[in-house]
Parts: C-alpha cells; structure tokens; sequence
C-alpha cells in the first residue's frame, strides 16, 4: 500500500449556516490529495493528460463521523489500496487537528484513453512506481 498525508485549512467560505464543512467540499479536498500522492510518487495529472489518458472519478463514497469547522487544520491521509488495473483506487482518512478521525472515503478513478473514450490499463509508469509498494516478500 502507498501512503501520502496533506493538510488542509478549512476557510470560511467552505463552511456551511451550521459553521460546518459543507459535505461537497470534501471531494475538493480528496482531489487535492489525490493529485499531491501521485505527484509524490513522480506521476502527474498533467502530463498524464498530455499522453492523451485521461482519470474520471469511477465511484466515490464517504462516511461522516465527525464535523470539520472554519480554519481547522486537517490531515488528509491518501491510500492506494491496490497496484491499479483498469482503475485506480484511493481511500482517504480525514482527521481533524486533535487526531480524531472526522471521515473515510473512498474513490476509484478509471483510465481512459481520449481518443477512443474507452477505458485502458494502467499506464506503465503508474505501474513501475508503485510496484514497490505492492511486493510481497
């Protein structure tokens, strides 16, 4: 499994009249986080993209435990579950500045060749960096 952490400040505007995080929020959050794992690993959206694959969100779910509030500090724990096939998964923790765990999430990402608009198996490279992460002894 491969492990990334990223916080994030939550601002005024994200939150909802109950001074809650407004729940559509988190997915930003989770993107943010999902980006910033890949790019940790030496992989980015962008040039993904420019090689004409493109990763559309598959399924996305989330358990709320806990609220986050305006200018709380939390801690995005990004998982990659799995070596990727056709898909790419990630499970998400999010804590909240006391260590509390505030959510749990999941998405899966597809990727999709641009031309054709069909799903493809995953680039080599995604494969080549996380097959170290993935090695059983």
């Amino acid at each position: 499994m491969y492990s990334t952490e990223i916080k994030i400040r939550v601002r005024y505007g994200e939150t909802d009249r109950m001074g809650y995080v407004y729940y559509g929020n988190y997915a930003e959050y989770f993107e943010v986080a999902r980006v910033e794992a890949l790019r940790s690993l030496g992989l980015s959206y962008k040039d993904t993209e420019d090689k004409g694959i493109l990763l559309p969100v598959h399924t996305y779910d989330i358990k709320f435990l806990a609220p986050a509030h305006y200018d709380d500090e939390l801690l995005i724990k990004t998982h990659i579950i799995e070596m990727p096939r056709a898909r790419i998964r990630f499970r998400y923790e999010t804590l909240n500045s006391e260590g509390v765990v505030i959510n749990i999430a999941n998405t899966a990402l597809v990727f999709i060749d641009k031309e054709s608009n069909k799903p493809i198996p995953a680039p080599e490279l995604f494969l080549i960096k996380l097959q170290p992460y993935f090695q059983t002894t």
